[in-house]
């Protein structure tokens, strides 16, 4: 079965994203922060990550995902964002300081968070 890691603060947001995926076939994990998703993905070796951006710092989710690539991690991230929405900022991929392989913008409707995570997967030849 697909394992998705969702990294988010906002149990609201995780509860919803779950209930979608899962009744896709995917397992789902969360976590509520950086430190607990790096860890998370560490053990529970995810085949695709659903990463906020802003959770404790408003950086989190870039400083994770950055991270994760620095230990050589290549597996998707799909990052939920309401900063761009929020703070009239675009942030978009970039391989050094945004890598992510796609961004969605928060509020996100069910059928295109599924659509976006099974084209990740597919890319990665998964799903």
């Amino acid at each position: 079965m697909t394992k998705i890691l969702i990294v988010d603060d906002d149990p609201d947001m995780v509860a919803a994203s779950r209930l979608v995926l899962e009744r896709e076939g995917f397992e789902v994990a969360s976590a509520s922060n950086a430190g607990e998703g790096l860890s998370a993905v560490e053990t529970l070796k995810p085949d695709l990550l659903v990463l906020d951006v802003m959770m404790e710092e408003p950086d989190d989710g870039l400083r994770m995902a950055r991270e994760l690539r620095r230990r050589g991690h290549e597996l998707p991230i799909l990052m939920l964002t309401s900063v761009n929405q929020a703070m009239g900022v675009q942030i978009d991929k970039d391989e050094e300081i945004v890598p992510v392989d796609e961004f969605m913008e928060k509020p996100i409707d069910p059928g295109r968070l599924v659509e976006a995570v099974r084209a990740l997967l597919k890319a990665r030849g998964g799903e």
